[in-house]
């Protein structure tokens, strides 16, 4: 490989190649003759020699300046093309490996782990006497009356009814990584829903007559402790693009990279795109028009990474920022801050969305789009070897050249000097 930048330059004449990756051009200052002194000693047709040899080897260097610009423009067209398609393979890979998360074949897969909206309902009814759990009873068995309150209008539900995850396996590591309190968080649209769920009196004591408190006392309940409430206009959100065409809205954001390039063995993806947003929840926007991906979901997990195993995550930790899971359990928190100890089982999960046949044909539908991206991908691949070839020989071809034009120049300088010493003799 040669490089890409040449200079060359003639001190007798002022004589110069440039040569550059984007414009190759070769500029020569013409030689200055006396062209009455070169007629009268019958050196003219010498002049026109010198000079067509010279336009001769310009242009032959032009022309293969600009083939090596054409070659390199195309190698760098071909590998941006290949960049996507290794993007597009990292997020087929994020969904075969949600399937291949569990021990059982996909096939195989017991349909009891199935989680409705029901079930989650009554996962989060069973924290009777906390906010999320009042909410519930209160819309559960007061439904006619609750839809009316001017205290729960604004309310969306809780973090677990906000979101699904198909996999059993990613299931369990999510809601274990945000923990109860967090999966049990009341989302409102605005702050001003957020403060009618809580009023004080003028000792700046809690109104245990009003706001939650009030509404837990009228069904027998008491709210017990602290409880987390998220305000999604108050959420700094997601400020890049989406992922093209993606009727989940899912965030295109950068993939990590390893210092030779390569994305770290084991990844899968990140976990904000891994939650299922409902179409009515989907449809939601705040009044700046940012959905609950981009707000609730990216302020729970940011770029949370998800990898298949603890030792591939832990190899990857230069390029991990702001935590990662691994399929069997590791949990990194933030940089240098990490989980350890037995995984614990959280009682509050979020719902799945799919069935088994559901789940198995859009498996083998990804398995089918991955072959076509890899057998895509190699032969670009062999598009990029093949330019490879043909910008060295280009750019052999023009060192080869561009020698021949040095001497060219050496050749005609000493010309010019013989006969500029002649005609001084005379």
């Amino acid at each position: 490989m040669f490089p890409s930048n040449h200079q060359f330059s003639s001190q007798p004449r002022a004589l110069a190649v440039v040569e550059t990756t984007t414009s190759m051009q070769v500029d020569l200052n013409e030689t200055s003759f006396d062209s009455r002194d070169e007629m009268h000693n019958g050196g003219f047709s010498e002049v026109k020699s010198i000079m067509e040899s010279s336009e001769k080897l310009q242009d032959d260097l032009r022309m293969l300046g600009t083939k090596i610009k054409q070659h390199e423009d195309r190698i760098k067209l071909l590998k941006t093309q290949k960049n996507k398609l290794d993007d597009n393979i990292l997020d087929m890979q994020v969904l075969l490996g949600k399937y291949h998360s569990s021990s059982s074949p996909i096939e195989n897969k017991d349909q009891s782990h199935l989680q409705s909206e029901h079930e989650i309902t009554e996962q989060i009814l069973r924290h009777e006497n906390s906010a999320a759990g009042i909410l519930c009873q209160l819309k559960t068995h007061l439904d006619p009356q609750a839809s009316h309150l001017s205290l729960t209008k604004d309310v969306l539900g809780a973090v677990a009814t906000l979101g699904k995850v198909d996999d059993e396996n990613l299931n369990r590591l999510f809601s274990e990584y945000l923990g109860v309190p967090t999966m049990l968080a009341i989302v409102c649209k605005t702050f001003d829903g957020v403060k009618a769920l809580e009023t004080f009196n003028k000792d700046g004591c809690i109104d245990k007559t009003s706001g939650l408190h009030g509404i837990a006392a009228s069904i027998g309940r008491s709210l017990d402790g602290r409880f987390l409430v998220i305000c999604l206009e108050s959420l700094r959100p997601y400020a890049g693009d989406f992922i093209a065409d993606d009727p989940q809205r899912r965030l295109d954001l950068l993939k990590p990279r390893l210092p030779n390039g390569e994305c770290p063995a084991g990844f899968l993806g990140f976990a904000v795109n891994m939650i299922h947003v409902d179409s009515s929840n989907l449809s939601f926007m705040t009044a700046c028009g940012e959905g609950l991906r981009e707000t609730l979901f990216y302020n729970l997990f940011s770029r949370l990474q998800v990898y298949r195993a603890r030792a591939e995550m832990v190899l990857a930790l230069p390029c991990i920022s702001e935590g990662a899971v691994s399929l069997d359990g590791g949990i990194i928190r933030s940089n240098g801050v990490f989980s350890l100890g037995a995984r614990e089982e959280i009682d509050v999960r979020f719902p799945k969305t799919s069935t088994m046949s559901e789940e198995l044909q859009s498996y083998n539908e990804t398995e089918k789009r991955m072959k076509e991206t890899r057998w895509q991908k190699e032969k670009l691949e062999e598009d990029i070897k093949r330019e490879l070839a043909l910008l060295n020989n280009s750019k052999f071809n023009f060192e080869i050249k561009k020698q021949d034009f040095v001497k060219f120049l050496a050749q005609s300088s000493s010309y010019a000097t013989q006969h500029q010493f002649q005609a001084a003799r005379r």
